[in-house]
């Protein structure tokens, strides 16, 4: 279920946003069926007829391409961006994240110390150690010599803003259960599904999260600081690099309420098709693969009891194919004057499109208008700056409507580049068909696709919600598993790149062997590291033995670049410490590699080595 019609109605609505090209954009939606025929030859190509020209011209590019090969053992390659005293606050920072004991009291620790130290003794302190290692500095003029000199040995930042408002849990859960409950729902909850409503117990969405920033609603002048830090974040990447990112998160943008209810709208809408897909024998199948008959799903309803007339659900292009397609049925919604009006479900009983919740107050509409007017706001500024802006992902009963409303901020600001990239968790179960199906949409209206890979930040915290208010576990049954996904989400944006050269992907990865897989592929297909349509990202002051080769090689490869204020970027740093207890339990590879660049720079004399860039290959 697209908003894509929706944004006509925001206009009516008196919502200011200037969406470029989107008539062009609602015709080629609305052509989609005629041409779905084609569409369906088109994806049969991949395996038939295009599959053998994709083949020789990928054939032709990899003998033409010199294959590349990185060797992530060589240290001296790896660290030559580093002093020896950066060595040492890597080893120290990252053996202390390996005590159990100091890792789950950090928090009080460093408490401890700023009281013994006081505050200038205790963030000097800080500075020489964990904040010096995973933070880039208090401000924008501040970080810029580690981003340039980051820049110098191949290395491109994503710039973050890590501040976080210190909420008790307490005030955490306040806000959230304030924020996500509408005022008809403190008045009749009635059928909402418990997924996609807030529940008290997970009110505190910090909860067993680790490598992930969280915002809680306070008001909607708290949005507009956020958007403001977004927006000095883009400029500020704008300036550091060309072709710079920079990173948001849209529950920053506005109060979550909208983002719950148009999630359980989506996933509904969703359902209702795999059902009536059951119905007509086509379960079990791959998303793209899907296809109703109309006449058939017409006949079925009415079997049912249903009322409704559902030839008249859609266009007469899509009446005269005779089928439809995910995508087509996405686009079901109407141009409504409200954007309460969007929060429709099917009822199978009816046939008809009935409201999610009764009643909508004013102020709540403004909310919505206000999230999206956010959103538009910062794609433009992204792209007046030639800045590639990164939607994070959140939790999976906010997530989509997060990826909707992303995509449609693809349809329109990426006609001529990829300037807006979506973000997809590949512990999910579902991700490689929401990623193909984003990236059929893609290709059937002519616009590039730009994803971020990523594992998953709440494994956690959504298997422990899932358990206790009992829902689907949404997250892969092991970390095998995810992997396997990640590198099926990755082959096949790999493969799209290859036939048409109109996707971009991050691989946001700290895995070595999806690093390596990735180069391989790349190989393969005859993809080089100057086209700068496969990147890669790490955090800062981790697995530099991966992130730097890679740049010295040539590779697009950028750091997650966190700054603020120390004392701000406390709830950021208690997290990396907690992350890397994990990381480091679960390899002692990097120690080792530090230890033996260390060792070697000590007997050959380097006691006072200074880096010196060389010029990327």
């Amino acid at each position: 279920m697209s908003i894509v019609k929706t944004v006509p109605a925001l206009a009516r609505a008196g919502v200011d946003i200037n969406f470029r090209r989107l008539n062009a954009l609602s015709n080629r939606r609305a052509q989609s069926t005629v041409a779905s025929t084609q569409a369906d030859q088109d994806v049969n190509n991949r395996e038939d007829a295009g599959a053998q020209s994709y083949s020789s011209r990928k054939s032709r590019n990899a003998s033409s391409s010199p294959k590349i090969s990185i060797d992530f053992e060589q240290t001296q390659e790896a660290y030559k961006s580093k002093d020896n005293l950066e060595l040492l606050r890597s080893l120290v920072v990252f053996k202390l994240c390996s005590y159990d004991l100091l890792v789950d009291k950090n928090k009080e620790l460093m408490d401890i110390s700023k009281f013994l130290l006081g505050k200038k003794a205790f963030e000097q302190f800080m500075k020489m150690t964990f904040y010096g290692q995973f933070v880039a500095g208090e401000d924008h003029k501040s970080i810029k010599p580690l981003i340039q000199k980051n820049r110098a040995f191949g290395v491109g930042s994503v710039l973050d803003y890590s501040v976080e408002e210190d909420l008790t849990q307490e005030d955490a859960v306040t806000n959230e259960m304030d924020s996500c409950v509408s005022a008809a729902e403190k008045e009749s909850m009635g059928h909402r599904e418990k997924k996609y409503k807030a529940h008290q117990q997970f009110g505190d969405r910090r909860g067993g999260v680790t490598g992930a920033r969280t915002y809680f609603y306070t008001d909607e002048a708290k949005c507009d600081q956020h958007m403001e830090t977004f927006l000095k974040c883009i400029k500020a990447s704008g300036g550091s690099s060309v072709d710079g990112f920079s990173a948001i998160k849209m529950t920053a943008l506005g109060r979550p309420q909208f983002l719950l209810q148009f999630s359980e709208v989506l996933v509904k809408w969703r359902r209702f098709f795999s059902f009536l897909a059951a119905q007509q024998g086509r379960d079990g199948m791959e998303a793209l693969e899907q296809r109703l008959e109309l006449q058939p799903l017409q006949e079925f309803m009415t079997k049912l009891g249903a009322t409704g007339d559902f030839h008249g659900w859609f266009t007469g292009e899509k009446q005269g194919s005779g089928t439809i397609d995910r995508l087509d049925w996405n686009g079901l919604i109407d141009d409504r004057i409200k954007i309460s009006d969007l929060l429709v479900v099917p009822n199978l009983k009816t046939g008809q499109l009935e409201p999610l919740l009764n009643k909508f107050t004013e102020e709540e509409e403004k909310q919505m208008k206000r999230m999206l007017q956010r959103l538009d706001v910062l794609a433009k500024h992204a792209e007046e700056h030639s800045v590639r802006l990164m939607v994070d992902a959140e939790q999976t009963y906010f997530q989509p409507a997060i990826s909707t409303l992303t995509v449609e901020m693809q349809r329109i600001y990426n006609r001529g580049k990829p300037v807006i990239f979506n973000t997809y968790q590949c512990y999910l179960k579902e991700a490689y068909d929401i990623m193909t199906m984003d990236v059929e949409l893609s290709r059937r209206e002519g616009w590039f696709f730009g994803a971020k890979l990523v594992r998953g930040a709440y494994m956690y915290q959504e298997r422990s919600r899932a358990e206790e208010i009992g829902y689907e576990d949404p997250i892969n049954p092991d970390y095998e598993t995810t992997n396997m996904m990640y590198h099926r989400c990755l082959d096949y944006v790999l493969d799209e790149i290859g036939l048409n050269r109109n996707a971009n992907v991050m691989v946001a990865s700290h895995n070595e062997d999806t690093v390596k897989h990735t180069i391989r592929r790349m190989n393969d297909l005859g993809l080089t590291p100057t086209e700068n349509k496969v990147y890669f990202g790490q955090l800062l002051g981790m697995c530099d033995q991966i992130s730097f080769p890679l740049g010295q090689a040539g590779f697009p490869v950028y750091k997650y670049v966190p700054y603020g204020p120390v004392n701000e970027v406390i709830p950021y740093l208690s997290r990396r410490a907690q992350e890397n207890r994990g990381f480091m339990k679960g390899s002692q590879r990097e120690r080792e590699l530090l230890w033996k660049e260390l060792k070697r720079r000590l007997a050959s004399g380097q006691v006072f080595y200074r880096p010196q860039p060389e010029p990327a290959l």
